[in-house]
């Protein structure tokens, strides 16, 4: 495959996974808060979104208003400051033993000390995200489940691969389609690509995403959604080991057990994409004739 190399995935167990996915949602979320504060804002809160760095195994923020960025190392919960478009590190803050609130003292002082409004970082999140100790006073704890942040962070270096030949094939036939990126209140990274549809008030989207898990799926799993969504009993059918999830959102899914399951990860990963996405595709088409 062209791009960046897939990585091995250990199959680390569910409760370990959950564990690691949670504190990493907590901890990506002071990057969300920096990003509210201090990133000029962008349509469709483009701003808050995160981009994946390979070479730091996490996630960077758009530049704040005087170039800096904020960081999270997903291996080893650790928060960054980065200066320049090489990403030079200024100061770091590992979170391994410290609460939200000794978190919020470190990054409010770093970004206080370079002019920022450190009281902006204590506005409200727009959205909730899943229950944890955490929330509760308890701190982030990156020794116990390090296998597992490890194993984490390997399936979003993944997905930036599989996902990023995604957006390239879009931009190939000259469709409307966002840059593969995180977006913080679900934890997915995601590419989003716009179609025209009969109803001039509506317009049409294919996502192709990777969720780390959540409340449909306690494990990893990729995903190709349609909007507007098609009956169920319309669906066709999907590549191999890849099927519809229909409640409460329409998309072909292909979770992480039968991955791990494929003899080849990274070309089923990628076929089951690029079928899910050429079905995505065709069910928009037919809906627009």
């Amino acid at each position: 495959m062209d791009g960046l190399e897939w990585r091995p995935l250990r199959g680390v167990d569910k409760p370990r996974l959950h564990e690691a996915r949670l504190q990493a949602h907590y901890a990506v979320q002071w990057l969300a808060r920096a990003a509210r504060a201090y990133v000029p804002p962008q349509p469709d809160d483009g701003h808050t979104s995160l981009q994946w760095e390979d070479g730091l195994d996490g996630f960077v923020t758009h530049p704040l208003s005087d170039g800096m960025r904020v960081s999270l190392q997903i291996t080893t919960l650790t928060l960054a400051l980065h200066s320049g478009d090489e990403l030079t590190r200024v100061q770091s803050f590992a979170l391994a033993g410290r609460t939200d609130p000794q978190v919020r003292q470190w990054l409010g002082e770093q970004l206080g000390a370079r002019g920022f409004d450190a009281r902006a970082l204590d506005a409200p999140s727009p959205y909730e995200i899943p229950e944890h100790a955490i929330a509760r006073g308890a701190p982030y704890n990156a020794a116990g489940p390090a296998e597992a942040l490890t194993e984490l962070a390997a399936w979003y270096a993944n997905a930036q691969v599989v996902l990023g030949r995604v957006e390239r094939q879009m931009i190939e036939r000259k469709l409307a389609v966002s840059p593969v990126c995180c977006w913080p209140h679900h934890f997915d990274l995601a590419t989003l690509t716009l179609l025209p549809t009969p109803n001039a008030n509506i317009t049409g989207s294919i996502g192709a995403g990777f969720s780390p898990g959540d409340g449909y799926y306690d494990e990893p799993y990729f995903y190709v959604s349609v909007y507007p969504e098609p009956s169920p009993m319309m669906l066709p059918a999907l590549p191999a080991m890849g099927h519809w999830h229909t409640h409460e959102f329409t998309a072909g899914v292909k979770p992480a057990h039968k991955i791990l399951a494929a003899k080849d990860r990274a070309t089923e990963t990628d076929d089951f994409l690029q079928g899910t996405t050429a079905v995505a595709l065709k069910i928009l088409g037919e809906a627009a004739k």
